[in-house]
């Protein structure tokens, strides 16, 4: 599993490990997809960090703040641009054909817009929510969460455009067997971080963020995009925030 992890920490972040291991085929891509979790509590480690030591230095709101530059930065912005770009799709167009087509403009329409901005403010208002003692284990599954999402987004349709894009390597070999060991690796994190409830209903919220995603893109664009999968993590991610003050009421 050494190539597929460099492979899954390459696509989901811009920090580079290592440039010996290039030309991954679809199945090694679809392994890699059993690592997202791993990525993600590893990216949560780095938010973590960072709290801690930015909490010695700025105020709770600067410190909040800062941890979402620190998340879009390391992942260059790229389920940001999946949100923005599924919002435009998703809500113009009068066909699948054409909605597509919105989805692959670099151009940010006033809906997508709109979008991630209210996704940011959300995004703040569950980071200011957040329980000031359990900061770091919150921080820790935040991203692992959204990112397991992603994995089971990517399983529950068809690949929506026709030839090759982004999400379209990705997706040739997915199994079930990749989402369970994916579920697996998160599940063990989350039972010890926020305990067997708070584990429960942190995984059902992002599996109802992922399942919900994918029957809307299904009705609308026939299928899944990398697009759709970026806004999977992101709306994964700041429901879990907003629910977080109420999973260590749960332990």
């Amino acid at each position: 599993m050494v190539r597929p992890f460099f492979f899954a920490w390459h696509f989901l972040t811009a920090i580079p490990l290592s440039r010996a291991y290039h030309d991954p085929t679809p199945r090694e891509l679809a392994l890699s997809m059993r690592l997202y979790p791993l990525i993600g509590l590893m990216l949560g480690g780095l938010l973590a960090t960072s709290d801690i030591l930015l909490s010695g230095l700025f105020s709770r709101s600067v410190v909040d703040a800062l941890l979402i530059v620190l998340l879009v930065a390391v992942t260059r912005g790229l389920h940001q641009d999946g949100l923005a770009d599924s919002l435009d799709g998703l809500a113009g167009g009068r066909t699948a054909a054409e909605r597509l087509e919105i989805m692959r403009d670099g151009r940010i329409g006033a809906i997508g817009a709109t979008g991630l901005v209210l996704a940011l403010g959300l995004r703040y208002a569950g980071l200011s929510a957040m329980p000031q003692m359990e900061r770091v284990p919150l921080l820790l599954c935040m991203p692992a969460i959204g990112r397991w999402a992603m994995v089971l987004g990517a399983l529950s349709g068809p690949y929506a455009r026709t030839g090759s894009g982004l999400a379209e390597p990705f997706l040739a070999q997915l199994s079930w067997r990749d989402v369970i060991w994916a579920t697996g690796l998160l599940a063990t994190a989350l039972l010890f971080l926020v305990g067997p409830l708070g584990a429960l209903v942190s995984v059902g919220i992002a599996a109802l963020a992922a399942r919900s995603l994918a029957a809307v893109s299904n009705r609308f664009i026939g299928g899944i995009t990398g697009d759709t999968l970026g806004a999977t993590n992101e709306i994964a991610e700041v429901v879990f925030l907003l629910a977080s003050p109420a999973l260590f009421s749960w332990r």
